[in-house]
């Protein structure tokens, strides 16, 4: 099994153009033949808040059929970012792509401070993906901030926890420490995606990164460049390595 968390710059707003920078890096994971590729929060548009609604995709949302096609042509599963409009009530979410077609959205549990204006949280959408042996449980961002979520990932025998975030340069730090206490707490190998570049009139923090289930760091990039991390299990035993983008 192979999994990939993609750290890359994207602009609030330029669909296309983020799309773009997307199938750059599915096709990058598509070479190393990964089973699984994550991106950061809201990646499709960028972090957003008073931009969400006009920027809000739906199901089966036509704009995402390029990376359909690519994740039914060359079986791998595609989880991206977007404020997400269910039932007329405005989620931030992750669109999970499937190679047979099928589609899951999982929804951000646990908002930041202000994030409440323009969204609603949820624990309805919290779908799992199992790959080989292993089972896959997601977050967004303030989920990491509350124990409970990555608790709820081991109570439901979820082998691998993959957050998408957006964390600044500051924010980081704080986001590496709890998720490293967090894989050896609850034993539960870890995968996080980040975004580099400025945003959201931030600099993002990057250092997208792999805990296995001792809570050992196995590989992480920089704060600065676009790139993909890759992890692959072995015999009980995991490797990662690094692709500059």
């Amino acid at each position: 099994m192979k999994i990939a968390a993609t750290q890359i710059d994207v602009t609030v707003g330029e669909i296309e153009k983020n799309i773009t920078t997307h199938i750059k890096a599915i096709k990058e994971a598509v070479k190393e033949k990964v089973d699984l590729i994550a991106f950061p929060e809201m990646s499709i548009t960028g972090y957003c808040r008073e931009e969400g609604k006009g920027l809000a995709f739906i199901k089966k949302d036509k704009r995402l059929n390029s990376l359909r096609k690519l994740s039914e042509e060359n079986n791998i599963i595609v989880v991206v970012g977007a404020p997400i409009l269910i039932d007329d009530m405005l989620y931030i979410g992750s669109f999970i792509l499937k190679p047979d077609g099928e589609e899951e959205i999982y929804t951000k549990q646990y908002l930041h401070s202000g994030e409440e204006i323009y969204y609603k949280s949820s624990f309805l959408y919290n779908p799992k993906v199992t790959i080989a042996k292993e089972q896959l449980s997601f977050a967004i961002c303030a989920d990491i901030d509350n124990e409970k979520h990555p608790e709820q990932a081991k109570i439901d025998k979820s082998t691998l926890y993959v957050p998408s975030i957006f964390f600044s340069k500051e924010g980081i730090v704080k986001g590496h420490s709890s998720l490293k206490r967090y894989s050896e707490k609850y034993m539960l190998p870890i995968l996080m995606s980040n975004f580099c570049g400025e945003h959201w009139g931030m600099h993002a923090g990057g250092k997208s990164a792999f805990w296995d289930e001792k809570g050992k760091e196995l590989i992480a990039l920089d704060s600065e460049k676009e790139g993909l991390i890759i992890i692959e299990k072995q015999d009980e035993k995991w490797k990662g390595k690094s692709i500059v983008l």
